[in-house]
């Protein structure tokens, strides 16, 4: 595979759900969607828009109605043992993972998957405790209880016993939902830390245009079941009314920057984030003279 070529793709990918049925409703229509080797994929879109299930399909866990999923090239639907392998290279964390925590022990918790793949006791071992490693999570807390953790902690189990699987493409579904500034940053510099050491695609399924403008390489924007956007941050956030008129919006200072420049301010116009916006009046100040 070359690094131009998509990890985990699909092929016009219909999904519909009750079909023949009074309540039959096209949650996507001829979807067309690629994430590639080692970027951080961003995708947004408003509730019920199709971005649930639309990651669902990418390890199989939903079947198209029509279309086609690749991982690494192959049909994961053209044979069990094709579907069995993409639920391990494509790996999903579900919105508020913390409630599906089952095992008698953080430990067991985490080497669920890895058990499942059939590997033995040593590699197990190993991956058990890298993964709590990456998700910042101290040796001692494996023989504890999850449910004797805090909120925090509990999702950081939930994430580690998906990366504990080493999959190829890790996709997490709102990962900081409910968690304070501190959790954000903590739970974002986890993801983080796996990406870089292992190189691995991860995707992202946000609300928040403030973190996918600050930590994204591309967004894919999901509204009635299509992509009707996809580009980098700064392509994507000059699309401010169809933004707004697919119930989403733009970052706060990018908003606040639009503002300034129609009161005449020499700003630039690719402002995301908090450090774009000091570096763009420092500019400012500059040309004025100022500093």
């Amino acid at each position: 595979m070359t690094a131009l070529e998509p990890i985990v793709q699909t092929e016009k990918l219909n999904h519909v759900y009750s079909a023949g049925t009074p309540f039959q409703h096209a949650a996507l229509v001829d979807v067309d969607f690629c994430a590639y080797p080692g970027e951080l994929l961003g995708i947004i879109g408003h509730t019920g828009s199709g971005k649930s299930t639309l990651i669902q399909h990418l390890n199989g866990l939903l079947k198209p109605t029509s279309g086609r999923v690749l991982v690494e090239g192959q049909d994961i639907w053209a044979s069990k043992a094709a579907t069995h392998r993409a639920r391990f290279r494509v790996g999903l964390v579900f919105q508020y993972p913390e409630y599906q925590l089952f095992e008698e022990t953080v430990y067991k918790d985490i080497s669920f998957g890895p058990k499942n793949m059939g590997l033995d006791e040593a590699e197990i071992d190993r991956r058990v405790r890298q993964a709590a490693a990456f998700v910042g999570l101290p040796d001692s807390v494996l023989e504890q209880s999850p449910f004797e953790l805090s909120g925090g902690q509990k999702r950081r189990v939930a994430i580690a016993g998906v990366i504990a699987m080493e999959p190829a493409v890790l996709i997490l579904d709102e990962p900081t939902a409910g968690l304070d500034p501190v959790g954000v940053e903590q739970i974002m510099g986890n993801i983080l830390d796996y990406h870089q050491a292992k190189n691995a695609t991860i995707i992202i399924v946000s609300h928040s245009m403030e973190e996918m403008a600050r930590r994204a390489d591309r967004l894919v924007v999901v509204n009635d079941g299509r992509i009707p956007l996809e580009g980098a941050p700064r392509e994507i956030f000059t699309h401010q009314e169809e933004l707004e008129a697919m119930g989403l919006g733009v970052p706060t200072m990018t908003l606040l920057f639009h503002r300034l420049r129609s009161l005449g301010a020499d700003v630039g116009s690719s402002v995301f984030t908090v450090e774009q916006a000091k570096q763009a009046i420092l500019d400012a100040l500059k040309r004025k003279g100022g500093v």
